[in-house]
């Protein structure tokens, strides 16, 4: 039995729920980072297969745009996590309502 693409897509789909189960719990803003980089991650597994199976290098080009963009997204996004950490003592997304404008 050989891996086709039909089975990157599978995974690809479960990690993508995973990461959205995470994002719309969203109880921390250190599980929401997680859960968005997991999104992300199987976008990129989705790209990268379709491309080999079609034979195109345009979709791992994509993939490695979006592992920039992920990896900037985590730079400053850590840098914010710590900032309000230090300021309100906690991540938890239900304490932090009171920076409702």
């Amino acid at each position: 039995m050989t891996i086709g693409l039909s089975h990157y897509l599978i995974l690809s789909a479960i990690l993508f729920s995973v990461g959205l189960a995470g994002v719309l719990r969203r109880k921390n803003l250190l599980m929401l980072f997680f859960a968005t980089e997991i999104m992300l991650n199987a976008a990129n597994i989705a790209f990268a297969a379709i491309s080999v199976h079609i034979g195109d290098l345009s979709g791992q080009m994509f993939a490695l745009f979006i592992i920039a963009i992920a990896a900037s997204e985590v730079a400053v996004g850590l840098g914010l996590l710590i900032l309000i950490y230090k300021k309100y003592g906690t991540l938890d997304l239900d304490n932090l309502s009171i920076m409702k404008g």
